[in-house]
């Protein structure tokens, strides 16, 4: 069952697309039918920046287990640097 519930997010940082690498604005979380795994339903994101379109846009689909281990991964990884080092701010106490 689809749940018809996308999240969206702002982000800051980069993508490579098929045209290249394109500033990264925008985000879309949903659960829903894929367009290319041969899943019956994945975990959808949509990397984008309607800005530049349609070329701007990278999507990635990903069953329940591999988005969850994929959220685990990010946190251990922020985890394991020093506080804000990768923050738009730049590092806390710099």
């Amino acid at each position: 069952m689809c749940t018809y519930q996308t999240h969206k997010v702002e982000l800051a940082g980069a993508a490579k697309g098929a045209a290249g690498w394109f500033t990264l604005t925008d985000g879309a979380v949903y659960v829903d039918h894929p367009f290319h795994s041969t899943h019956e339903h994945t975990l959808n994101i949509d990397f984008t920046n309607p800005s530049e379109g349609p070329s701007a846009r990278v999507a990635v689909e990903l069953t329940e287990e591999a988005a969850l281990a994929l959220v685990e991964a990010v946190q251990k990884a922020l985890a394991s640097a020093p506080p804000g080092m990768a923050s738009a701010a730049g590092p806390r106490g710099a």
